[in-house]
């Protein structure tokens, strides 16, 4: 394929047309925002009722330090906080186990205890601030935390507003942070969601991502049909459990990636809407319109940002927030330039958060309800696109659903074949990366100033709390606990009240995981 005839396509492969008009696309009538399949947007006003929810994603060192840039980002204007936990973390490994080493706090906060989480939200008021908590394979241990915060507190659990990734089949195919086998996997996160969704009314137990699918190299229409894909099978497995559709599908949420490509990623965000509307009415039954509702959160791209000229990232990061907001994203975390070369610092995450306050205050874009609709290109793309992800869950289906498919490893050699191809594009310089392949400067010209850096010492300190934790807590008590939990990992029982009581008489993450692990198994991949 020759470089002009790449040039007119998408990361999708959908060939954009040199015009659009009447006499190409079909009339068609994209309805009405608020209303069935929710094209335009799952609400009548969209942000002229209420702004999305600007959500940016933090968390670095020990929780002391997390704490001060929750706080700062408040006051800077944030409206809701998003949490990064380190590997060890996500991996069920505490402080102090030698697998850890070198990696506490290096990439998100280390919470391993129940002390680490109530000095992760001090001074922080639960009852008020919508908190997501963005962990995978141990999201029943960390949701059982912030439970256990918010009951020393008086905080009633009616009043906890956020939402849990908990999303562990993507793990599998796109980020690596998996620790039990596909199955117990599964089990966790419908146990935990099953408890949620009795006792956490205002917290969304899932948020079915497919930001890291698309960040492991996938297209827009395989970020979508994995997305789906993934979110049928947890739906099939709470059905399973006496639970009701409508009682499941308004307290599920998404969360998508925004690429480069300008009009594909609006037509993305409209295409999806459409297609889990059907999914959820026709596939499942759903009969409430809040159900039908695809409610998102985006996170621009980090894939996108370069090492190189970083500061061109700021550009790259607006228009994709500005795809966002015309495609109707409810929840959005918009990209620090110097992530390609480190942590952000303040001055760069002060500016991502500027960037979506400029785009509320200052260009009129949510001062309508989807303003590109009725555009002949994007209306063109946004039907191409359905049709192409209606065509790829079908053949989901068709071969069993994403559990099994996942288990043989075909999504993921399929997301390393399109991220192969991404790669040799821009090598060979069919694609073009500003500042990498083309436009670049000599020795290293247009660097970006020192960012932020995680001093070793926390590690040290964080290894120091954890032997205080220890010291003072009942051991017998934690014990006891840690023994009926893997007890009942043995039978059907839902898990997450003894976990919950395991956090609540001070066993850590990492007790509690190595009991799963020895209950359930590891997982090679």
């Amino acid at each position: 394929m020759s470089g002009e005839e790449e040039r007119f396509k998408t990361s999708s492969g959908i060939e954009v047309g040199r015009y659009y008009g009447p006499d190409t696309v079909p009339a068609a009538d994209p309805g009405e925002p608020g209303s069935f399949p929710f094209t335009r947007g799952v609400q009548k006003t969209m942000y002229r009722g209420r702004l999305w929810t600007m959500r940016q994603y933090a968390g670095f060192g020990t929780a002391e330090e997390t704490n001060r840039r929750f706080r700062w980002l408040l006051e800077q204007g944030q409206t809701g906080l998003s949490t990064a936990f380190d590997l060890p973390t996500q991996m069920g490994l505490d402080a102090d186990d030698p697998r850890a080493a070198g990696e506490v706090g290096r990439v998100g906060v280390h919470v391993g205890t129940l002390a680490d989480m109530e000095t992760l939200f001090d001074s922080i008021p639960l009852e008020q601030v919508s908190t997501s908590l963005t962990i995978n394979a141990t999201a029943m241990v960390l949701l059982a935390l912030y439970v256990a915060v918010a009951k020393r507190r008086g905080v009633a659990l009616e009043q906890l507003r956020g939402t849990l990734q908990n999303d562990i089949l993507k793990e599998f195919m796109a980020r690596g942070t998996y620790i039990f086998p596909v199955k117990p996997s599964l089990r966790l996160a419908a146990d935990t969601m099953e408890w949620s969704l009795g006792h956490l009314p205002r917290f969304n137990p899932i948020s079915i991502s497919g930001y890291h699918i698309r960040e492991a190299g996938s297209d827009a229409v395989q970020e979508l049909a994995f997305t789906f894909g993934d979110a049928e099978a947890y739906l099939k497995e709470l059905l399973s459990r006496g639970l009701a559709i409508d009682e499941i599908g308004p307290r599920l949420a998404f969360f998508f990636g925004c690429h480069n490509h300008f009009l594909e990623e609006i037509a993305k965000f409209r295409a999806a809407r459409r297609v889990w509307a059907r999914i959820m009415r026709d596939g499942f039954g759903a009969r409430q319109p809040r159900s039908q509702t695809l409610r998102f959160h985006v996170q621009t791209c980090g894939s996108t940002l370069t090492s190189q000229q970083p500061r061109n990232n700021v550009i790259r990061v607006a228009l994709q927030a500005m795809a966002a907001v015309l495609g109707g994203a409810q929840s959005l975390h918009t990209n620090a330039f110097d992530e390609a070369l480190a942590l952000p610092s303040e001055e760069s995450a002060r500016l991502a958060l500027r960037t979506q306050q400029i785009l509320a205050c200052e260009t009129g874009v949510a001062d309508t309800v989807d303003p590109v609709g009725g555009a002949y290109a994007i209306e063109s793309l946004t039907d191409e696109l359905e049709r192409r992800v209606e065509e790829k869950l079908s053949r989901i289906r068709a071969e069993g659903g994403m559990v099994g498919l996942i288990e043989r490893g075909l999504p993921q050699a399929e997301i390393q074949e399109k991220a192969y191809e991404h790669a040799r594009g821009v090598e060979s310089g069919r694609r073009v990366v500003v500042g990498v392949n083309a436009f670049a400067l000599e020795d290293g010209a247009g660097g970006a100033a020192a960012s932020l850096r995680v001093s070793p010492e926390l590690e040290a300190r964080q290894l120091e709390r954890l032997k205080d934790f220890k010291a003072s807590r009942d051991g017998r008590a934690a014990r006891s606990a840690l023994d009926a939990l893997a007890e009942a990992a043995g039978s059907k029982e839902n898990l997450f009240p003894l976990v919950l009581r395991c956090v609540e008489k001070a066993a850590t993450l990492g007790e509690i995981c190595a009991v799963l692990r020895k209950r359930f198994g590891g997982y090679g991949g």
